[in-house]
């Protein structure tokens, strides 16, 4: 089986910090309100979780990052390393929310179910994440690469990318009732570079290259410079996100 993600916060700070600054919108459509009591599911380092809690709401933060964990906790927050994919919360919650991190949850059934569980009657479920062609470009030079080298698919790509129709099902199947939907480009400025962008979510793919790690890595950052590097060096991402709201029956 392909490695494991593993995460740095320090280094996802640094070089990914723009994921939670961009998921502002998501917590629009969340509304968190004082007092409610809501589930960050992938919380990472707890950047958008304290800005819940500071509507007044009590937030329990999980991740299944040991790494994201400790740096949500550093912030002061209840955060607990979880599987999203095996989540045991019983109906507690008021809302549930996730930003940029059901993509790597590919089991999207056993999430939602969990989800579903977690919520009390007439709870709500915000996520957004990578929809259809999130990372087309990136993906096909993955893709290029792990062709060469003869790695699994799942190496190049790891993430689940649906269609609104195709979560919306998954939401239907769970027992949500799907309030609305949107996929939408979001050209994503990479300040870092690309190349920074590939060690901080590929680093398992480069890594199963051995030797021959950084001509790897260079190559691919070789077939992404037409298309995603403008004249002056600037490096942009070809982001599409999926943006949900869903409720649990009353």
């Amino acid at each position: 089986m392909p490695e494991a993600q593993d995460w740095s916060a320090e280094r996802y700070v640094r070089d990914a910090g723009f994921v939670a600054t961009l998921g502002a919108g998501a917590v629009e459509w969340l509304a968190p309100k004082a007092g409610e009591r809501i589930l960050d599911l992938g919380c990472g380092d707890g950047a958008l979780t304290a800005d819940i809690a500071a509507a007044g709401a009590t937030v329990v933060a999980v991740d299944a990052s040991a790494d994201m964990v400790e740096a949500a906790k550093a912030r002061g927050l209840d955060a607990h390393r979880v599987d999203g994919e095996h989540l045991a919360f019983g109906p507690e919650f008021d809302a549930v929310f996730s930003n940029a991190a059901l993509h790597w949850m590919t089991g999207a059934d056993a999430v939602a179910a969990g989800v579903f569980r977690a919520l009390k009657p007439g709870g709500r479920f915000v996520a957004e994440f990578g929809g259809f062609a999130n990372c087309a470009a990136i993906v096909t030079a993955l893709f290029a690469a792990a062709q060469d080298r003869r790695l699994p698919a799942e190496l190049a790509k790891p993430w689940y990318f649906p269609t609104e129709a195709a979560y919306a099902d998954v939401l239907s199947r769970a027992g949500f009732t799907v309030e609305r939907t949107l996929r939408f480009p979001r050209p994503t400025p990479v300040p870092a570079g690309m190349r920074a962008w590939l060690e901080v979510f590929r680093a398992p793919f480069f890594d199963a290259c051995g030797a021959d790690r950084e001509a790897v890595l260079d190559k691919v950052v070789a077939l992404l410079e037409p298309s995603l590097c403008d004249e002056a060096g600037n490096w942009t991402a070809d982001y599409v996100r999926l943006r949900v709201a869903a409720t649990k029956p009353a």
